[in-house]
């Protein structure tokens, strides 16, 4: 049986994160991404843009931990579920350092250096704008490590659920076609950086995810506490008189 109080941890920070993340990211000043004049002037123009990325680093943060947390709670001592469920945790750490250092370069760095483009006298114009472009590719390739890394640790996780059935199947199932909604982000991006098909990924990965995270906060959540300990303290009590 999986840990029960972990795996309603687990599920909390899970659809907590996620909702966080699209929430903040509705947020974030849109608008056309490769035409780099125009987006880096709004960029300049925007007065929350250091509050919106914390607050995605934040969402990120917290989905992290509930697959890492899930990882745990389904309780999987030994054998290659064991293994592929440790490697999904240590993947999902990788992808929010990847994270981090994409929302240093994104959230921080870009900024500085669109604002310092829009401020510059017209004879540094152009190198100032060629600074701001290097940043934005620096952040197109970070973005795609991360989906990357994120994406394997979903599928690998969402592999050991369906294998295991520790929890329903079905959330596994779904975990796996997230994850591999975030890995053909990751090989977009790295490609071609923001375009539509990049939209598209984005638009998949999403709408799997609010479905399983639902899915298991609901399965996490119905069921009485102390049902998987139950089961331990009885076998425990017949041991006992025995």
């Amino acid at each position: 049986m999986p840990d029960r109080a972990n795996l309603r941890l687990a599920s909390s920070l899970l659809l907590g994160g996620f909702l966080t993340y699209v929430a903040v990211t509705l947020l974030h000043t849109g608008g056309p991404a490769n035409d780099h004049p125009v987006i880096f002037d709004d960029y300049a123009g925007s007065h929350d843009w250091a509050a919106v990325h914390l607050g995605q680093f934040l969402g990120m943060a917290l989905l992290v931990a509930g697959l890492m947390t899930l990882s745990k709670a389904l309780n999987l001592a030994s054998g290659a579920a064991a293994w592929f469920a440790r490697a999904g945790a240590v993947l999902s750490a990788i992808a929010l350092g990847l994270y981090g250092a994409l929302q240093a370069v994104d959230g921080v760095a870009l900024k500085q250096v669109v604002e310092a483009w829009v401020d510059a006298p017209a004879a540094e114009k152009a190198a100032r704008f060629a600074d701001a472009e290097t940043v934005r590719w620096l952040e197109w390739g970070m973005r795609s490590y991360h989906s990357t890394a994120l994406g394997l640790a979903l599928a690998l996780i969402g592999a050991v659920v369906v294998a295991t059935a520790r929890v329903p199947r079905a959330v596994g199932g779904l975990m796996v076609l997230t994850g591999i909604a975030y890995l053909a982000q990751g090989w977009v991006l790295g490609s071609h950086g923001f375009s539509d098909e990049d939209s598209t990924a984005i638009l998949a990965g999403y709408l799997p995810m609010l479905i399983w995270t639902v899915l298991l906060a609901v399965y996490a959540w119905k069921a009485p506490r102390g049902v998987a300990g139950s089961t331990t303290a009885t076998t425990a009590t017949t041991a006992a008189i025995r």
